[in-house]
């Protein structure tokens, strides 16, 4: 029975070992590709994240592998407290910094980042590339006031709101999928021609632009305030300020022919600070 538990013991220890040299080779290999490549991690956090669990996993490994007297076992555990306090608080201190806006995908497919200067004001989406590196894609033009509202709308689509400094409501769409053949781009509000039909709401989309009806208040939408994202969603905005989203659901199928019926449902999302849903349209003809 000891025998066993001593063997069991060398397993785990030498397990643990190798996922923290693993892990310390993915610390260096990041740090290189980041100073030749301006690579990042999707959060910055996690540079400190995958450093304490580096020497927590050597820590263990080397107390099922090695026989410790009990002062070496207390100074290693008071250098190991020593290194996590400290990781900790660089942790804590790095995201004051650099606030990481992270989000992970219903169907954990796609992780949605964003990164906000604090200092300089800025807010950066990245694209992800391998999981969990990333590079900067694209700068937000407004700045935040400091707090995000996510929200998911489909496995490929996200809507990040976000209240601006000149009190403004403002959204980003992060897309990444489409829903035609992905050689060729389409606009969404000329796939979503048509009437389109929800609980309490209506919306029209038509060569004047996109009409949303809700309380039998109409409200018109002229195409040079719409702002497509990708090939998956557009912002219908008013005064320079978000209003609603509407997105293509992962059942809408887009037609070549022009000509074609719409097939599937759309969402329109309502651009606001409250926790909120997105609201399922069924077409309704084009009359």
């Amino acid at each position: 029975m000891k025998q066993n538990k001593s063997k069991r013991n060398r397993i785990i220890g030498w397990t643990l070992l190798c996922l923290a040299i693993g892990f310390c080779c993915l610390q260096m290999c990041y740090l290189f590709i980041s100073a030749k490549y301006q690579v990042e991690y999707i959060d910055n956090r996690l540079f400190y994240i995958i450093n304490i669990l580096c020497i927590v996993f050597l820590t263990l490994a080397i107390l099922l592998l090695i026989t410790l007297t009990k002062k070496l076992k207390i100074i290693g555990a008071s250098i190991v407290v020593v290194f996590i306090v400290v990781h900790i608080s660089m942790l804590v201190s790095s995201n004051q910094t650099v606030k990481n806006i992270t989000s992970i995908s219903p169907n954990w497919m796609h992780i949605l980042s964003i990164k906000e200067n604090i200092e300089k004001g800025e807010i950066v989406y990245y694209r992800n590339y391998y999981s969990i590196l990333a590079l900067p894609k694209e700068r937000l033009p407004f700045e935040s006031r400091g707090e995000f509202q996510v929200e998911w709308l489909a496995n490929d689509i996200v809507a990040v709101t976000y209240e601006a400094k000149d009190n403004s409501i403002q959204q980003f769409i992060a897309t990444y999928g489409d829903r035609g053949s992905g050689s060729s781009y389409y606009y969404v509000g000329a796939e979503i021609h048509g009437h389109w039909q929800g609980e309490n709401i209506k919306v029209i989309s038509d060569t004047e632009g996109i009409s949303v009806i809700q309380n039998d208040k109409t409200e018109l939408f002229e195409w040079d305030n719409i702002q497509q994202f990708g090939t998956l969603a557009v912002i219908l905005k008013k005064n320079n300020e978000a209003v609603w989203t509407i997105s293509l659901n992962e059942d809408f199928e887009v037609h070549s022919d022009a000509s074609d019926s719409s097939v599937g449902n759309i969402s329109i999302y309502e651009a606001t600070m409250e926790k909120n849903k997105q609201i399922t349209l069924h077409y309704s003809g084009s009359n």
